[in-house]
C-alpha cells in the first residue's frame, strides 16, 4: 500500500499499469475510496497507467487537518502527480471527485490534458441540504443517514440484484472517517465553479446515470452545457456511480475521450 506525504496530509494511493502509457488519475465521490474505480481500472490498465488516491479523511489518508477547502483537494491530487513524476493525465472523477477535476484545471490547467466529469457539477446542492446533512451526521453518525444516501447512489435494479455488493458499500460509506466526512460535505458546500466553467479548454465528457439521485441527469446537463464543446452522455441502468454500476461503459467513453486528448 503505497503512501505520500503531501502538503499536509498523508494520501494513500495506487499506481497502476505502463509507466510509458498515457496518464490517467481518478478522483472518488464524498464516502467512498478509490476502490470504487476497481473495476474501471481493471478495463484499462493494459494501456493506460491510472493512479487513483484517497482523498485526505476517506479511505487510509490521514483526516488529521484544518478545514479543507476544494483547492486543497485539488492541491492534493496535483502534489501527487508531481510526486509520481506525471506531468500531464486525463482527469477523471465522479460526484465530489469531478468537482476536484475540475479545481484541478483551474489551479494546474497544466497538468489536465481533458477531463471526464461523471455524475457532478460546477455547484451540487445548497447551504441548507448540506447543513441538514451535516446536522444529521454530528447527531447520530453516517449510518443515521446511510439508507438513504445509497437509495440516491444505485439504481434500483443494482439495489435489487446485487445486494451483497450493495452491502458492501454500504459499509464503506458509514466506515468513513466521520471527520473527513464532515470537512468534504463543508468544501461542496462551499464550492461553485460556474465562473470556471467556460474557461475550459480541454477536450471534456460529461456522463450521468439516468437513475442518479444525487446530481440528476438535469443537473449535470447544464453543467456540460457551460464548458465549450463538452459531450454529455446519459447512461441506461445507473445510478449515481456508474463506475461501479456500468464499469464498462465508463471505461470505453474514458479510451474514448482519450484519444482527443494531447498527452
Amino acid at each position: 500500500m503505497p503512501f505520500a506525504a503531501l502538503n499536509d496530509a498523508l494520501i494513500h494511493y495506487a499506481d497502476e499499469g505502463p509507466r510509458e502509457g498515457p496518464a490517467l488519475l481518478l478522483q472518488n465521490s464524498l464516502g467512498t475510496d478509490f476502490r470504487i474505480w476497481g473495476a474501471v481500472t481493471a478495463a484499462l490498465t493494459s494501456r493506460f497507467r491510472v493512479v487513483r488516491m484517497d482523498k485526505r479523511g476517506h479511505g487510509l489518508s490521514s483526516a488529521d487537518y484544518p478545514a479543507p477547502t476544494m483547492a486543497d483537494y485539488a492541491r492534493d491530487a496535483a502534489a501527487l502527480l508531481d510526486h509520481l513524476g506525471v506531468a500531464r493525465a486525463l482527469v477523471a472523477g465522479v460526484s465530489m471527485g469531478g468537482q476536484i477535476a475540475q479545481e484541478l484545471h483551474r489551479l494546474r490547467p497544466d497538468l489536465v490534458t481533458a477531463l471526464f466529469l461523471s455524475d457532478t457539477a460546477v455547484k451540487i446542492g445548497n447551504d441548507e441540504s448540506w447543513g441538514a446533512r451535516i446536522a444529521a451526521i454530528e447527531a447520530g453518525g453516517i449510518a443515521s443517514i446511510a439508507d438513504a444516501i445509497l437509495r440516491r447512489w444505485f439504481a434500483a435494479t443494482f439495489r435489487e440484484n446485487r445486494r451483497a455488493e450493495f452491502g458492501g458499500y454500504r459499509t464503506m460509506l458509514i466506515n468513513q472517517p466521520q471527520a473527513g466526512y464532515i470537512a468534504a460535505c463543508r468544501a461542496i458546500q462551499a464550492t461553485d465553479l460556474r465562473a470556471h466553467a467556460d474557461r475550459i479548454r480541454v477536450p471534456t465528457q460529461c456522463i450521468v446515470g439516468e437513475e442518479d439521485g444525487s446530481t440528476p441527469p438535469a443537473l449535470v446537463k447544464e453543467t456540460a452545457d457551460l464548458i465549450a464543446r463538452a459531450g454529455f452522455t446519459l447512461i441506461a441502468g445507473a445510478g449515481h456511480l456508474p463506475c461501479i454500476e456500468t464499469p464498462d461503459v465508463v471505461a470505453s467513453a474514458i479510451a474514448v475521450l482519450a484519444g482527443r486528448a494531447q498527452f
